[in-house]
């Protein structure tokens, strides 16, 4: 069984955590297990909906639990949303996504791997710890996919982004992060630049329905937002624009947004 590598990316406020929750709900009972890892602990509604175990990783688990502890918890369990507890450092989560992931490729299972905030994970500064990098290039022959979730895609390790053998890509505002997009995609990256700007020599097949040839844009109600763009591309060819208006789901999305600041008149 052959694994696909899925980078899901979009700047802060696009709606990513919503897109994130609505693709790993849409792959619940395709694989034997789907292990989301919780950054901020935002994906609660899995939970809430029955259709994850939640379990709160925190020093116990990041200075005790062996791979085996997290071996059988995914086994046990099948779904597993496993979310940071706020007392543990970004290198103790990182230990503690490397265990995790360590487990279930040592089981019999195929799993679905969802890494929310994985500019921590799989650091562009930090040397990659092995298990994170062997799921990138090799757990695709072993039948483990993964779900690469960040809003810093200059961030991310390369190696990561370099095995990613699908993308889903909203909106950016940096050119950092537009470069990177450039260096993956078949298509102008500045259709990720953020707004609805027009993008000059943009495919016919990528032009919105109602404005043409512009870059993908959002709309919000408040701090809500409501709907937003995306870009959905894969190495076979697929290329299709999307809008998270239409993407529904069973479970509640209750991901805290987050507060505006309000400016002085």
């Amino acid at each position: 069984m052959w694994g696909v590598n899925l980078l899901l990316a979009a700047a802060s406020g696009w709606g990513k955590s919503y897109v994130c929750q609505a693709t790993t709900e849409s792959n619940l009972g395709e694989y034997d297990g789907v292990v989301l890892l919780d950054y901020k602990d935002e994906y609660r509604g899995l939970v809430k909906a029955g259709k994850a175990k939640h379990w709160i990783a925190g020093p116990v688990e990041a200075e005790q639990w062996s791979t085996d502890h997290f071996r059988q918890l995914i086994e046990q369990n099948g779904n597993v949303v496993l979310a940071r507890h706020s007392h543990l450092s970004p290198e103790q989560w990182r230990a503690v996504c490397a265990k995790a992931i360590s487990a279930g490729r040592r089981s019999s299972l195929s799993v679905l791997w969802v890494i929310d905030e994985a500019h921590f994970v799989a650091q562009q500064q930090a040397k990659l710890l092995d298990p994170i990098k062997g799921l990138a290039t090799t757990g695709r022959g072993e039948g483990q996919s993964s779900i690469w979730v960040t809003q810093r895609l200059s961030e991310l390790a390369e190696t990561i982004i370099a095995q990613c053998t699908a993308r889903k890509l909203g909106g950016f505002e940096s050119d950092r992060d537009l470069s990177k997009i450039g260096g993956v995609v078949d298509y102008p990256q500045d259709l990720h630049r953020s707004g609805g700007h027009r993008v000059p020599g943009l495919p016919d097949d990528l032009h919105a329905d109602d404005g043409g040839p512009v870059s993908v844009r959002k709309w919000t109600d408040g701090d809500i937002v409501t709907g937003s763009e995306w870009i959905y591309s894969d190495d076979s060819g697929t290329v299709r624009r999307m809008n998270s208006a239409n993407v529904d789901m069973d479970s509640e999305h209750v991901g805290a947004p987050g507060k505006s600041i309000k400016m002085p008149e």
